[in-house]
């Protein structure tokens, strides 16, 4: 059997309607919300009865999917958001952008905050990070043509 696609990245958060928020200003689209619980969804996840707010963010082209997560129950055991680039594990999420300045000036509107400077990798691309809602460590990429 293929792989047929990458389906979703999960990212949990606290506030999960700032998260919303932060995203439609970065441009993903609101696609649902939902209270998952239950112990099915426990078995899933290995962490028994569990009780999850969701968001699924869509990007424009309908190809990739952000889904937000809120634990209600069981508490949230480990903070990883202000890890450093070089940090072990998931880190970070890269988003490609039309226009990067214009999209750093609606951001830093949310709270956002550069982590280094926008760089330009060869007459390719312009690059950042970015630390989001709740520090999460977001990419941003505008491919110079």
């Amino acid at each position: 059997m293929a792989l047929k696609r990458m389906d979703n990245v999960g990212i949990v958060v606290e506030d999960l309607a700032a998260a919303i928020d932060f995203f439609r200003e970065l441009g993903l689209e609101l696609e649902g919300q939902a209270t998952i619980e239950g112990e099915w969804a426990g078995r899933v996840t290995g962490l028994g009865d569990q009780r999850v707010e969701i968001a699924m963010m869509r990007t424009p082209d309908g190809h990739s999917r952000l889904e937000l997560s809120r634990f209600l129950t069981p508490l949230v055991v480990a903070d990883h958001r202000n890890a450093p680039v070089n940090a072990l594990g998931y880190l970070r999420v890269m988003f490609a952008v039309d226009d990067i300045d214009a999209t750093l000036e609606r951001l830093f509107k949310r709270g956002a905050q550069l982590v280094g400077e926008v760089v330009q990798y060869k007459d390719a691309y312009r690059l950042c990070y970015i630390r989001g809602p709740e520090g999460l460590l977001i990419g941003l990429a505008q491919e110079l043509s």
